[in-house]
């Protein structure tokens, strides 16, 4: 019964899926876990990437720099055989301290809004457009007080905002080539999630992935943590009440902070596995959940993770687990195994990038 529970809450994390969060098998020492509150101990932040969809033929030479078109706004599925993607969307900046630099569509999330709610909202102030996310691109954090959510995004209508309606939000926006962004940036770090959205539009690396409107108190990671021999793969599992994937709290001291999200993981593993002769690997996200209603403004990501002997030998069993809370569980279902070896020998996971 327990493996049947287990391959089914795998399944679902697997496929992008949220779970609730009862509570946590890990939390950091001399600190009493608060609830997170948005403006208060965590600040989150989403980012749109827009790429102009063209199809591969058409009339006459290519738009000049600073030549806008209008974007399409269908829902057919994403291909590369007959469509590239050489435009994106920037807006021009009306903040004081960037006043007339550009930057992809972005901005704070508000206390009540789902992610997704953010993410629109901010695109239609800063560019006029109304659009839905297609995947999570990549996540950023700085410590879990500030983390960034960047959406690879499609317009489905509205009206690209011009010079004419410039406010506080932004003085304009415009689709521009990829390879002839105008200039100044507001920062450069929107240049490699240009290019990150085109890749994925060329080839996807990972499943679409979207948040999941689940409520959380706490900024917390869910693991999929793994071992692997030939094609064997086990998982950690927690025993502390119903068996489950390990979910571990990040804290809000300094060296958490400075450490990053990492660190819960480390924790975590440290408090069941001698580590000084293993490594450990965060692959990336393989989805997260938030809700952000009724002042739950935590958020989940379920996080995929490597466990391997620095000097791996012929060491065919996972390390030794040294605390009666936790078991490292053989995943005997053919699916399970089969999807696992893939996501971890293609990285197909989302980047979570400090």
């Amino acid at each position: 019964m327990a493996s049947e529970s287990l391959e089914r809450e795998l399944a679902a994390v697997l496929g992008g899926q949220g779970l609730c969060v009862q509570s946590c098998d890990s939390e950091p020492a001399g600190e009493l876990p608060a609830p997170v509150r948005l403006r208060r101990n965590v600040c989150y932040v989403v980012l749109a990437v827009f790429l102009n969809e063209q199809v591969s033929v058409r009339a006459g030479p290519p738009p000049g720099p600073g030549a806008r078109s209008q974007p399409r706004v269908d829902r057919e599925p994403i291909t590369s055989s007959h469509r590239f993607f050489d435009e994106v969307l920037l807006i021009q900046e009306a903040k004081k301290e960037c006043h007339g630099s550009w930057y992809l569509p972005a901005g704070r999330m508000e206390p009540g809004e789902t992610i997704v709610e953010a993410l629109q909202r901010e695109v239609k102030e800063e560019a006029g457009l109304h659009c839905e996310p297609l995947t999570l691109l990549s996540v950023e954090e700085r410590g879990p007080s500030w983390i960034r959510f960047v959406f690879l995004a499609h317009p489905t209508g509205g009206v690209l905002k011009t010079s004419k309606e410039a406010d506080a939000e932004s003085l304009q926006a415009g689709w521009y080539p990829r390879t002839s962004l105008p200039t100044p940036l507001r920062a450069h770090d929107i240049l490699h999630l240009v290019e990150l959205a085109a890749r994925y539009r060329h080839q996807p690396r990972h499943p679409l992935i979207l948040p999941q409107e689940l409520p959380c108190s706490l900024v917390c990671q869910r693991l999929v943590a793994t071992f692997t021999s030939v094609q064997t793969v086990w998982v950690l599992v927690s025993t502390m009440g119903v068996p489950h994937l390990p979910i571990t709290a990040c804290g809000f001291t300094p060296m958490e902070q400075r450490g990053g999200i990492k660190m819960a993981i480390l924790r975590l593993l440290q408090e069941c596995l001698t580590l000084h002769h293993l490594a450990v690997e965060t692959k990336g996200l393989l989805g997260l959940q938030h809700l952000g209603k009724d002042h739950t403004d935590g958020i989940c990501l379920n996080v995929l993770v490597t466990v391997t002997f620095r000097n791996p030998g012929i060491q065919n069993e996972p390390p030794k687990v040294r605390s009666e809370n936790f078991f490292w569980w053989k995943v005997m279902e053919e699916d399970l195994q089969s999807q696992l070896l893939q996501r971890l020998q293609e990285s197909s996971v989302i980047p979570v990038n400090r």
